[in-house]
């Protein structure tokens, strides 16, 4: 059946704005300018910042949650399910855990390249196969078993990848590729503790999508706001760029931004992407499939990539389009998205019945997470 033109647009804005979530991003880890009391300009490198700023964006998710509601209130027939009440509180561990991750991977944004950074978030569904496994009794079919390997195999082939640039890239040393990467891999376990949470406490109540989002945005952006006050504090000797080589200088950051107001757009995009994403990713779920916004998800990846190499931001390597064919395809094995195929082959339908009903709860878990992780997602 075909598209309508609202459908085509909800693809359109999931497909741009996640790919603008995570340009803008490094966009903004590109720029330099000068901070505070006559420093020297420096780059701009405050990952905490730029996490407050896309949680401010996940919060943003609630405003529009009740924009939604009031106005289907508001209509002789109001269709929309608000949901039941529920105790907040019930969020913020996998909200905590979101707020850890995402400051992990914006830190390891620094040290790597973008195509990287949104290729290894694959890794998510390695550990969160394993975590269901072992803490909600699920189990999972061969198909997924055998997308795990595989997507094991891309990650190596991608770190592979990274490995042979770092030494051909000037923008990052060698060191910090291989750091940067290994964080990205350490967040995603975290994301996968994330997802196991909200599966066992909180998906069994009927709370809206864009709701959930938003109040764990909610946690996410006020703890994050208050912990930059210690981090201002903290020394961390060569590990931070900032002059003061501490955690985190929030008014670096914004004394960089007076200094240089690019910055800032680079920042809202980040920030105001991730709020689009989001709806637009639950809209594509209700108003197409699940399986469509996995392709889309991973089409992002293929956009970031193409753009940062027109850009000139990183150079071409052969590596990683074998890693990314070999990450695509571990996805779409644990996800499911080779039945359709197999469905046409009679002998292949029944056995692939066997494994529907564990797969489907798993890829509509992995969907509902709110960024796609591949999915914050941030």
């Amino acid at each position: 059946m075909a598209w309508t033109k609202y459908q085509l647009f909800l693809a359109g804005l999931m497909l741009t704005t996640g790919s603008i979530n995570t340009l803008s991003a490094k966009w903004a880890d590109m720029f330099s300018a000068k901070g505070c009391h006559g420093d020297p300009e420096h780059t701009f490198t405050h990952p905490f910042v730029q996490a407050v700023g896309m949680f401010l964006g996940e919060f943003s998710c609630l405003a529009v949650f009740y924009i939604l509601l009031f106005h289907d209130r508001r209509s002789p027939e109001p269709r929309m399910n608000p949901g039941q009440k529920f105790n907040p509180l019930l969020f913020f561990p996998p909200a905590m855990c979101d707020m850890t991750a995402t400051s992990i991977m914006y830190v390891a944004l620094n040290m790597t390249s973008a195509s990287s950074f949104q290729m290894l978030r694959g890794a998510v569904i390695i550990f969160t196969g394993l975590l269901s496994v072992a803490f909600l009794g699920r189990r999972l079919a061969p198909s997924q078993w055998i997308g795990i390997f595989i997507t094991i195999l891309g990650l190596v082939v991608v770190g592979l990848a990274d490995f042979v640039s770092g030494h051909k890239d000037d923008s990052h040393k060698l060191s910090d590729v291989i750091t940067g990467d290994l964080l990205i891999i350490m967040a995603q376990i975290i994301v996968s503790v994330q997802m196991v949470l909200e599966e066992k406490f909180v998906y069994k109540h009927d709370v809206h999508p864009l709701r959930a989002v938003g109040t764990e945005g909610l946690f996410g952006f006020v703890v994050l706001s208050l912990l930059l006050i210690p981090m201002y504090f903290i020394h961390t000797g060569n590990f931070s760029d900032n002059p003061r080589q501490v955690l985190e200088d929030a008014l670096d950051a914004f004394c960089q931004i007076g200094h240089k107001p690019l910055i800032l757009l680079a920042l809202l995009g980040n920030t105001v992407s991730i709020a689009f994403f989001n709806f637009a990713g639950i809209s594509v779920t209700k108003e197409i499939s699940a399986t469509t916004r996995m392709v889309l998800d991973s089409l992002r990846t293929l956009v970031i990539w193409v753009v940062s190499l027109a850009l000139g931001w990183e150079q071409f390597h052969g590596l990683q389009v074998l890693g990314f064919l070999v990450l695509l395809t571990g996805t779409a094995l644990y996800n499911g998205l080779h039945r359709p195929v197999l469905a046409r082959i009679p002998w292949c339908a029944a056995r692939m019945n066997l494994e529907e009903d564990s797969s489907d709860a798993e890829r509509e878990r992995l969907l509902n997470n709110g960024r796609v992780q591949a999915s914050e997602d941030t």
